[in-house]
């Protein structure tokens, strides 16, 4: 979705930006939220995630610990677990965090991640954060594949190819109902790398759509480590600088913002923009969502020009294949 690769350079957020985006951030929560409340949810209060938190453990403890002192509701991390690979370790890093003030966490375990890390480090992720933050705060995402996995009786990584013809073999309506869940978005490097197992359809098909809903939406907003604020999941859009929250939440002048506007009306605009200054053809196999032709479409722009400050990060562009 966001292009993530170890190939990218270790640009850490600062914890001067971090700080600041994150005293914005809990005067706006502050009034939607009670102070310190004892839940976590994927669309309530903030969540550290990346790339991978904990690459850069003692980063992650001090924007804890500030998010905590600024009363930050129902923060949590989300982690892979690449590096539970220890008892002790594992439930050490836990346990400093929520001395910290962390409030819980997010597991994450999909076939993707099982290509990397082994099952083995998930469940003890699963186990240890459990341990220690107790279960109702602790997010298994998704807990449908941990189930499939343990079926599969996997040990160690899988390759995804391997899982799906194991699935298949299975439970063919599994795979099914693991490629339609919500861990598979269809954006980012995913339309590249698995468009062939939807239905493509051409361009024009997706002629007279708006991104306008999703680009205005005021919950489950994210901000990446150059403080670039993206509204839900599309990455390599920049609504602006995250570090100024009050000048993008005041509304945006779409007129600095060629690719903002033609989204905002009707992707058509997008693609005869592309054609017409920027040479862009069309895939012939075709596109498996409105987000693949929008993705594949500013791909091809960022790869011509850097004018448009809205196609930020730019390494994002060099990432999808």
């Amino acid at each position: 979705m966001y292009g993530c690769s170890p190939r990218w350079r270790a640009d850490w957020m600062s914890e001067r930006d971090a700080e600041l985006v994150l005293t914005q951030l809990s005067n706006k929560l502050q009034k939607r939220y009670p102070a310190q409340p004892k839940r976590i949810g994927v669309n309530y209060g903030i969540h550290f995630s990346g790339g991978e938190p904990f690459l850069n453990f003692d980063l992650l403890l001090r924007v804890t610990s500030i998010a905590y002192k600024l009363q930050i509701p129902s923060t949590f991390v989300e982690t892979n677990c690449f590096w539970c690979a220890d008892d002790e370790i594992t439930e050490e890093k836990f346990t400093k965090l929520k001395d910290a003030g962390l409030a819980g966490m997010l597991i994450s375990a999909n076939p993707f991640i099982l290509e990397w890390v082994p099952f083995e480090r998930t469940l003890r992720g699963i186990e240890k954060s459990r341990a220690v933050f107790g279960t109702k705060n602790v997010i298994v995402y998704q807990e449908l594949f941990c189930d499939q996995f343990r079926k599969l009786h996997v040990e160690g990584t899988l390759p995804f190819e391997a899982y799906r013809e194991a699935m298949f073999e299975r439970d063919p309506y599994g795979l099914y109902e693991g490629m339609r869940f919500p861990s598979v978005i269809p954006m980012g490097r995913a339309v590249f790398k698995l468009g062939k197992l939807y239905k493509m359809y051409p361009a024009r098909h997706f002629f007279g759509q708006s991104c306008h809903e999703e680009l205005t939406r005021p919950w489950h907003i994210h901000i990446d480590n150059y403080c670039n604020y993206m509204t839900g999941y599309c990455g390599g859009i920049s609504l602006g600088d995250a570090k100024d929250m009050d000048a993008i939440c005041e509304g945006i002048d779409l007129d600095g913002y060629p690719v903002l506007e033609a989204l905002a009306s009707d992707i058509e605009k997008l693609y005869d923009l592309a054609v017409s200054e920027w040479g862009y053809e069309p895939v012939l196999e075709g596109y498996i969502s409105k987000c693949h032709l929008c993705v594949d479409i500013r791909k091809h722009i960022a790869s011509e020009t850097d004018e448009f400050r809205e196609l930020q990060p730019t390494e994002f562009y060099h990432h999808l294949k």
